[in-house]
């Protein structure tokens, strides 16, 4: 028996949408009163990050008790990093020819003596305070406890696989524990679906906050760089990361509806985690291997940062062009081997992009670090876009990881996407009640 049919407001999307557009048009008419609703993006953001870690940890946990072999783990993981990798590499590359194309700095001709370097200067030194070696040994959290309170997501990955793999191990005596950890998933994504119905107050409060503080005039005279990032980033998810999912056996524009929800959250709120719990279940839906899902997915969230590159490169070069700084062939081929670890390196801390920015041109001292100041204030705007390919070029690659390792589920991918992913959307909330 076909479900019946949503009235037209009660699909979630359409209200996110509609509640977007509600905060664009209070923020441009009733500033003041726009900045209060600050506190409505930030309480649903809190409220999805309340319950990502014990998500993580249930789904990685239950999917690796699950593998026969626990070689898989390190397969699939080390599968993950090599697409991330190749991947980040591209999305660099691209940034780097598009700014060289478009030259969306060229004809500003700052004066770098004018330029005030204190607005970024917490930035700065926020840089400076993570070598690699800090990165890789902030992993290991100081207590389990520890990691869960702060919400560190890949110090939680850690626990889980050490906790996953220990339960593959013993066998008969773990089952108890396992059957335990997928019940609580079970409800923890009761919490997420009743949470994601408060989505279009968070994106309402989220976007009333951005054009008011901003303002809709703050973008006119940086909008050849906002239109240059967007651009660079639509032709990424259609181009490259389209032609990988061809290879794999879908479609890229079907594969953005099926997960337009969520991206409609993210959209809204600026934060790629605020719809990672909703994007786990989506992929399961889809046809991906559970075990796959908890790996690729919050590994990827600190390693396939797509987004975040793009935007690193050129916004480094879009400096460089306003102070007419000329950069030699080695100091971008340097940025870009630099880039691909900073990125990394901000992963999971507030104001990431512009923190790794800030890391990046530390390494290639000729362009001024004050030039930051040229896009502070549209950093905001062009986040939503950083977390939007983010969020993409996750999905893609957890389809890509369970594809290779032979646990896609063919029949539900056409299912899904057959129709642009209406199918499994009637019934998406049933399902991930079970993930």
């Amino acid at each position: 028996m076909r479900p019946l049919k949503k009235p037209f407001y009660k699909i979630l999307y359409l209200q996110v949408i509609a509640a977007i557009i509600a905060g664009v048009v209070l923020g441009h008419y009733s500033s003041a009163l726009a900045i209060d609703m600050k506190p409505f993006g930030d309480a649903f953001i809190k409220l999805v990050k309340m319950v990502i870690g014990p998500i993580i940890f249930c789904t990685v946990v239950t999917g690796i008790a699950g593998m026969e072999d626990m070689k898989k783990v390190g397969r699939v993981g080390g599968k993950a990093l090599l697409y991330f990798e190749v991947i980040s590499t591209f999305a660099l590359m691209l940034g780097l020819i598009a700014t060289h194309v478009l030259k969306p700095g060229a004809g500003f001709n700052v004066d770098v003596h004018s330029l005030d370097g204190k607005a970024v200067a917490s930035y700065a030194a926020k840089a400076h305070g993570q070598s690699a070696v800090d990165f890789f040994m902030h992993i290991i959290p100081s207590t389990i406890a520890d990691a869960f309170a702060q919400g560190e997501v890949l110090q939680i990955l850690l626990i889980a696989l050490l906790f996953g793999s220990v339960l593959a191990t013993i066998g008969e005596r773990g089952k108890p524990v396992t059957e335990f950890i997928e019940s609580l998933s079970q409800v923890l994504f009761g919490i997420v679906r009743i949470v994601t119905k408060l989505a279009p107050i968070g994106a309402f409060g989220a976007m009333a906050f951005t054009i008011g503080k901003y303002g809709l005039g703050s973008l006119l005279p940086l909008m050849k760089l906002i239109g240059t990032f967007y651009l660079t980033s639509i032709v990424f998810v259609l181009v490259v990361l389209g032609t990988v999912a061809r290879l794999v056996g879908f479609n890229i524009v079907r594969f953005v509806a099926y997960i337009k929800e969520e991206m409609l959250i993210v959209l809204g709120t600026s934060s790629s985690e605020a719809a990672l719990p909703q994007l786990m279940g989506k992929l399961e839906n889809l046809g991906c291997s559970r075990s796959v899902v908890g790996l690729v997915v919050p590994t990827g969230y600190s390693f396939n940062l797509d987004g975040t590159n793009i935007y690193m490169t050129m916004a480094v070069l879009f400096i460089a062009q306003a102070t007419n700084t000329d950069l030699t062939l080695m100091q971008q081929l340097t940025l870009i081997a630099v880039a691909m670890l900073t990125s990394k390196g901000a992963s999971g801390v507030t104001g990431a992009g512009f923190i790794t920015l800030a890391a990046t041109l530390a390494v290639v001292p000729t362009i001024p670090l004050s030039g930051m100041v040229l896009i502070l204030g549209i950093d905001r705007f062009m986040s939503e876009c950083r977390a939007l390919t983010n969020i993409v070029g996750n999905g893609v690659a957890t389809v890509v990881v369970s594809a290779w390792e032979k646990e896609l589920d063919r029949s539900k991918l056409r299912a899904a996407l057959g129709r642009g992913g209406r199918a499994v959307e009637a019934g998406a909330e049933t399902n991930t009640a079970g993930v």
